[in-house]
């Protein structure tokens, strides 16, 4: 692997690019290939590639009845556990190859220290793809993962545009103060929405607030030229996308629960626990006695699962 330090015009004269100026075409990097992503999420009501999730929730018992008195609490069902899968997310991972041919000097220069010189494709690889798709993979979800995705409990973020109004996941408990006595009958599963989980895509930035210094390469006839903003974004997203589907160690790709790095918000699934069932009666009328448990407790974590992107 040889990273080389790229050259730029500081308004006078050449000068080395300094870390900030290749954190800012990282960000070029990232922010053209997420106009045009290798790997993409889509959201659907079902039928996903990704891992299944569970939300659970407790529901009531079975209503009893008796001619002759109150059903005894002994004898009353138990409230039971209501469970929702959710596949929502689907992982699509496009084709992706070089078409851009190595001319000697078609990648950025640096200076040798004696002179200045083109960089190889594979110079360019490694001072600029590689370490634009390590920052990339983070669990950050700044403007420099430009392209990548993330969960949140808000479905609008700043930076980020909404892949899905449609919730990849939903934590839901029972609603304990839909359940009453002088109700016994009614629908044994009465839950409330806790929190929403929805998938993002961030958008990326060109350079710092849109400002970032172009690398600088030779033309046909030996000039020094800066890049222009379009031809150096159009560069980037080639090899980048190529990495990102093509390249072992590099390959983006998104799981539930697997390897890699949290991205965003975990997502919990939380439920009523402690409790053994809220028994209450109802007498409807001389020869009709009811008896009932609904679901009680505290709220307590089920489990948790956590959406993340790996370099594969």
């Amino acid at each position: 692997m040889t990273v080389r330090t790229p050259l730029v015009y500081n308004g006078s004269q050449l000068q080395e690019m300094k870390a900030s100026d290749l954190a800012n075409i990282y960000k070029v990097a990232a922010y053209y290939y997420g106009q045009s992503p290798a790997v993409t999420l889509t959201v659907a009501g079902s039928g996903g590639n990704l891992t299944s999730m569970n939300d659970t929730r407790l529901q009531a018992g079975a209503v009893s009845t008796s001619s002759g008195g109150y059903p005894s609490e002994g004898t009353t069902a138990e409230p039971s556990t209501v469970t929702t899968s959710y596949q929502r997310i689907t992982q699509t991972v496009g084709t992706a190859n070089i078409t851009t041919s190595d001319t000697g000097k078609t990648f950025p220069i640096y200076w040798t220290g004696t002179q200045v010189r083109a960089m190889t494709q594979q110079d360019f690889i490694d001072t600029f793809v590689q370490p634009t798709i390590d920052v990339m993979a983070l669990g950050s979800t700044t403007s420099a993962q430009g392209g990548t995705y993330f969960i949140s409990t808000s479905s609008s973020v700043a930076g980020a545009t909404l892949v899905s109004a449609t919730p990849v996941f939903t934590d839901t408990r029972a609603d304990t103060s839909l359940y009453t006595a002088d109700q016994i009958g009614e629908a044994l599963d009465q839950p409330q929405t806790i929190t929403n989980y929805y998938l993002l895509k961030i958008d990326g930035e060109i350079g710092t607030g849109g400002s970032y210094n172009p690398p600088i390469f030779l033309d046909a006839s030996n000039n020094l030229k800066q890049y222009s903003t379009a031809d150096i974004g159009a560069l980037l997203q080639e090899y980048v996308k190529n990495a990102v589907v093509n390249t072992a160690g590099y390959r983006l790709r998104y799981n539930i629960d697997g390897s890699g790095t949290l991205r965003g918000s975990a997502m919990v699934n939380t439920v009523l626990t402690g409790g053994s069932g809220n028994y209450q009666t109802r007498l409807v009328g001389s020869n009709d006695y009811r008896a009932q448990e609904f679901p009680d407790g505290t709220p307590a974590t089920a489990n948790t699962y956590s959406f993340k992107i790996e370099k594969s």
